[in-house]
């Protein structure tokens, strides 16, 4: 059998297939755009997203013996449709947006974010998809009007292509722990939180788990069940292969997230880590992680090579010079602010300790160590709550990069392995899809090994300076 994988990410929508052996091909690789309205706000057109899953379904149509499909989703990009049409009456709000900040500074100010962290284990946060729900239904007035007749359909972008794709109404329990919207304890929606957000729960989709019955589509004429659906970052802690508790993965794409299995639920402290679902499959209790997430990384690399900083990525692979942090230079990659363990949405970029002979070389080092410092923030709010395995699993744009790699690795103080497999998000699909209809592949994964090296005393203490310096700055008003 062959298995299908469509992973609708932040910036494209790719298709591959795998085999029984696990060889991986790969299909369609179909970018859309980034809307930015205005400062701050990040949108993405939903049908120019359904239509490159049509062109991916379009796609594997040649391809025989395609028996499961799985599909993964960008997470906490949400928005509301036509429940009688299918249509969207709002463009989809991506995670990355933070058009809401004064909503949700002021839940900060009434003293809610204890309730929002007790019932549905994450932070008050412009990221999650409830605050982005509730601006829709105040301020596009369709919403209101749908909702009164009992139209509306909110949800994340998973809900929305179901909807429109199979007539299938859900979303997954994963996805669904993403929102803001769903109890941790119970894994449903919670009407106390709907409704400090101003979201109506009859316009939400039934969560479900992520493997089962997500009905069928058409792939070539064929009807071929969607037997997998999952947040994109849960899909590539599956695609790792990671699956014991303290197992982890570090994905470096648009932004750069850390995930790792806790197996049951584990509460974290104020600002730490946040649990999650990683996955639940059908018939089986669901299995939770811990997640931290930097906002920017591949995303930052590609907005300084838009500046002209450099113009081929083989140019910062490695570097002459000693590393930026231990020369005095910083950069806090802080472009959509700080997220895990800081949280900090007022926070933005910068580079610090610049001199007249500061060189577009040393700006790009900076930036690189600059992720890596982040993740590391990352990694010792992870490592607190519950210890990580050794090594940990990396993939994502930056990971090819070699001095970014061994940075990393210094900076975790970790064995760390570098995936030769650029496609683990989709591979994590495949395979739950593939496993939920009872035939596995043979998935082995692989990848460079890169042992951590000395690292000089005192650079998490330089970058935290830097980083408190930025965050000082964007709190001046």
């Amino acid at each position: 059998m062959n298995t299908l994988a469509i992973d609708q990410g932040t910036t494209s929508t790719r298709a591959l297939v795998v085999d029984a052996a696990g060889k991986v091909t790969p299909l369609a690789s179909l970018p859309h755009r980034q809307i930015y309205p205005q400062a701050g706000w990040v949108e993405h057109d939903p049908e120019e997203l359904i239509g490159n899953l049509r062109a991916c379904l379009d796609a594997a149509g040649a391809v025989p013996d395609i028996g499961a499909i799985g599909l993964d989703n960008q997470g906490e990009s949400c928005l509301a449709w036509n429940a009688g049409t299918g249509r969207a009456i709002s463009p989809v709000i991506v995670w990355q947006d933070s058009r809401t900040a004064s909503d949700i500074e002021r839940l900060a100010a009434d003293g809610l974010e204890a309730t929002v962290l007790e019932r549905a284990g994450l932070p008050l946060d412009p990221y999650f998809s409830a605050s982005k729900l509730g601006w829709i239904m105040r301020e596009i007035p369709e919403a209101a009007r749908l909702a009164a007749k009992g139209q509306l359909r909110l949800g994340t972008t998973d809900a929305f292509f179901l909807d429109r794709l199979t007539g299938r109404f859900v979303t997954d329990v994963a996805t669904a722990s993403r929102t803001s919207l769903m109890n941790l304890a119970t894994c449903g929606w919670d009407a106390e939180l709907c409704a400090l957000f101003g979201v109506p729960v009859d316009a939400l989709p039934q969560i479900v788990p992520s493997t089962g019955d997500f009905g069928a589509l058409d792939v070539g004429g064929r009807s071929v069940p969607l037997a997998a659906s999952i947040v994109d970052q849960q899909a590539s802690l599956y695609g790792h292969g990671c699956r014991e508790a303290g197992d982890a993965k570090i994905t470096f794409g648009t932004g750069a997230f850390a995930l790792a299995v806790t197996g049951d639920l584990l509460r974290t402290k104020a600002g730490g880590p946040l649990p999650t679902v990683a996955w639940q499959k059908a018939g089986e209790a669901p299995t939770f992680a811990l997640d931290g997430g930097v906002y920017s990384a591949s995303s930052a690399v590609n907005w300084a090579r838009g500046l002209g900083l450099f113009s081929d990525f083989a140019e910062i692979d490695a570097f002459d010079a000693p590393a930026a942090i231990d020369r005095g230079i910083a950069f806090v990659p802080a472009l959509a602010g700080l997220a895990c363990p800081h949280w900090d949405r007022s926070a933005r970029g910068a580079w610090l300790g610049l001199s007249l002979d500061s060189s577009p070389a040393d700006m790009m080092q900076a930036l690189l160590e600059g992720v890596a410092l982040r993740m590391g923030e990352v990694a010792g709010a992870l490592q607190e709550t519950a210890p990580l395995s050794a090594p940990v699993s990396i993939d994502g744009g930056m990971a090819a990069n070699h001095y970014f790699c061994q940075f990393l690795a210094d900076t975790l103080q970790r064995e760390i392995i570098v995936s030769d497999q650029p496609e683990l998000t989709a591979i994590g699909a495949a395979a739950l899809a593939a496993e939920a209809v009872g035939k596995p592949f043979d998935f082995r994964r692989s990848g460079r090994r890169v042992l951590p090296g000395d690292a000089p005393s005192g650079r998490a203490e330089r970058f935290a300076a830097a980083r408190q310096a930025i965050q000082a700055y964007g709190n001046f008003r």
